[in-house]
């Protein structure tokens, strides 16, 4: 495949305060682009400042006071929305290749990294869609929707990267994961095609 036009994966966490942005804030976020044989092309992270009109929701603040590494990690080195959003876009526009989305569940991330994009920086690369690992695990596993969470997936899906709530080790951790995911589903069709041209 020609490297130019080669599919980026681009795994991305976020972590907020709320369950919307705009009332509520992205406090961190990271993404890992991954090329589809699971090669780790680049990383990128960062912590912002709150938005100066929200305020965190109740449900969200009581469950960060149990995470405080993961909090503390996320107030760090912090950067203006407009910077880092900035800056993002520059970072995913300059992959080697087209970039496509990808988080679990993507309804939620992608929802924070568009609305952020489009006040901050005015354009999405990603255009308008992503793709969400658990609707492929659904398509995968025949399991139903709402039981597709990963604790029933299969363990060859996983490799050993922690899962901490810091945005760039869990970007890393989804992004191998949804790369073993596609590695069997393009096995599995590569399979079938197979034994339908030995049929004919």
């Amino acid at each position: 495949m020609n490297n130019a036009i080669e599919e980026i994966y681009v795994s991305t966490d976020v972590e907020a305060d709320g369950p919307i942005p705009g009332p509520h804030s992205m406090l961190s976020f990271a993404s890992a682009a991954y090329t589809s044989d699971k090669r780790l092309v680049a990383t990128f992270s960062a912590n912002l400042e709150t938005l100066p009109e929200a305020t965190a929701h109740p449900v969200q603040a009581a469950w960060w006071k149990t995470q405080p590494q993961a909090w503390a990690a996320s107030r760090q080195s912090l950067q203006t929305p407009e910077k880092a959003l900035a800056d993002y876009v520059a970072w995913v526009e300059a992959l080697p290749g087209k970039p496509v989305f990808v988080a679990f569940p993507a309804g939620f991330d992608f929802t924070f990294m568009f609305w952020y994009m489009m006040r901050f920086v005015g354009r999405c690369p990603f255009s308008w869609s992503a793709l969400d690992i658990k609707t492929l695990a659904f398509a995968m596993t025949g399991l139903p929707y709402r039981k597709c969470i990963k604790p029933r997936f299969p363990a060859h899906w996983f490799d050993a990267h922690p899962h901490t709530h810091v945005a760039l080790d869990d970007a890393i951790e989804q992004g191998a994961l949804f790369c073993n995911m596609l590695a069997e589903l393009r096995a599995q069709q590569k399979e079938n095609s197979s034994g339908t041209d030995e049929s004919l």
